[in-house]
């Protein structure tokens, strides 16, 4: 049977075949994997493990090499064919050691030299934990950028969005490294969601890094893992994101507030595409695909030596540039309508926004750019009253009228219902996509067949 597709955290409704005809070992792998949360199966033959695993649903078989009648090499070739989703750790002797690094060749996850210690076969079943857990992550977001409105959760028609559009989908294409840059708030991890699940890689593992988030002396064993006794507290072996991530794309959010030290190891390691666990001496190959980015400027942090010019030039193969929301302000009534309707519910249905207020965002700046913008919204449905959006729901600071009219509003109180709100959008798609109909339906969100629904409804057919 599949993986299941629902959600799950730490080792919490995974289940494990353990597939071995020694009734100890089965009852010590039990013990350890119930200890981490798995449920478990058990089976004494590579017959009944197959039947298990046709009736089961069953996310990780942990097989002894040997067993009576077909081994476990017979029963890996079988879960890999029929089941390729499971994740196979392999049981072995000592003198079976070439054997079970020739079923890694063929598929296998990792072997366990028997005997064993209980701590190594934890150090396995949670490596294999993080790796399923990796997997159904990607899943989701693969997911999710298939149902997400506009490019990937990017939302804007302006010609800049345009061009940073057609960028995206011609990198993505490829696996040199990208480097984004973007103030704070406008989009730079879906950039790379995008990048990554536009493009080739979109089935391996894409692994965000938050460097600016981690503790700045654990960001060294958190990108290349330790080892066990590698520091104090490090109880066990741990992988590294950057393995993690190896066949796919490891994306490293604000690159920038990495010390000179790791960048030098990071760009060690993908020069040489190995890394070396912190406290280990054996080296481990990785292959991945790297998407740094910033919302600094790059080079006063090179002049002055806290940006290393070898890694920047390393990175900066391709570079993708948002714009910030002041520049794209054309978007906004987009964006408006989009987060209305996504924080609209049943507590407050919203049916508008009035003209006013709609004209305080059009004449904001947006220093924080569309995070802050969906938060002003947010916050005017939760604390405001009735079905439409008022000028007094917004914070003090876009309470002051503006100078002078944002272009394409009208400074008044009347209501701008969301229909009203949707037309508009839907309007200014089409014209500055110069009346591409599918690529503005997509940049909106919906199907082609509602927004020619749409466009014969509000009577904008050309």
């Amino acid at each position: 049977m599949a993986v299941s597709e629902d959600g799950r955290s730490g080792g919490q409704g995974w289940v494990v075949l353990v597939a071995d005809d020694e009734p100890a070992v089965c009852g010590l792998c039990r013990e350890v994997a119930e200890s981490l949360g798995l449920s478990v199966l058990e089976a004494p033959s590579t017959e009944e493990a197959l039947d298990k695993l046709d009736r089961e649903r069953v996310d990780l078989v942990l097989a002894d090499l040997r067993m009576p009648s077909a081994g476990g090499m017979a029963l890996l070739e079988r879960v890999k064919q029929a089941h390729p989703q499971v994740e196979v750790i392999l049981m072995t002797g000592y003198g079976s050691v070439e054997t079970a690094v020739e079923a890694i060749k063929r598929g296998a996850r990792d072997y366990l030299a028997k005997p064993f210690h209980v701590d190594d076969l934890k150090a396995k079943l949670q490596h294999a934990l993080k790796e399923l857990e990796l997997t159904q992550e990607n899943r989701i977001l693969r997911e999710q950028a298939r149902g997400q409105p506009g490019f990937g959760g990017l939302i804007g028609t302006s010609p800049k969005m345009q061009r940073l559009y057609k960028l995206i989908l011609k990198v993505s294409q490829s696996r040199h490294p990208v480097l984004i840059l973007g103030e704070s708030g406008t989009g730079k991890e879906l950039v790379a969601r995008s990048v990554h699940f536009l493009g080739p890689l979109k089935e391996k593992p894409f692994v965000p890094v938050d460097c600016a988030g981690l503790v700045p002396t654990l960001i060294e064993s958190e990108l290349f893992g330790y080892v066990k006794g590698a520091f104090t507290g490090a109880l066990r072996t741990k992988t590294g994101l950057m393995e993690m991530a190896h066949g796919g794309t490891l994306f490293l959010d604000e690159i920038a507030e990495l010390s000179p030290d790791l960048q030098g190891k990071l760009l060690r390691a993908l020069q040489e595409k190995e890394i070396k666990p912190v406290g280990g001496t054996e080296r481990i190959s990785v292959d991945v695909r790297v998407v740094a980015a910033t919302n600094r400027d790059l080079d006063p942090a090179m002049r002055e030596g806290r940006f290393r010019k070898d890694l920047y030039y390393r990175l900066n193969v391709v570079t993708l540039k948002l714009p910030p929301l002041r520049e794209r302000k054309s978007d906004i009534p987009l964006l408006v309508h989009h987060f209305l309707e996504r924080f609209s519910d049943a507590a407050r249905p919203v049916s508008g926004i009035s003209e006013e207020a709609l004209a305080r965002l059009m004449s904001y700046d947006w220093p924080g750019n569309v995070r802050e913008l969906e938060n002003v919204i947010e916050r005017a449905l939760a604390l405001g009253a009735g079905s439409v959006v008022h000028t007094v729901d917004l914070p003090s600071n876009l309470q002051v009228p503006p100078a002078a009219p944002a272009p394409g509003t009208t400074p008044r109180e009347g209501i701008l219902p969301l229909r009203e709100l949707e037309k508009r959008a839907i309007q200014q798609a089409v014209e500055e996509l110069g009346g591409d109909k599918l690529l503005a339906a997509r940049l909106l969100g919906i199907g082609k067949t509602t927004l020619y629904r749409k466009l014969k409804e509000y009577e904008l057919e050309t």
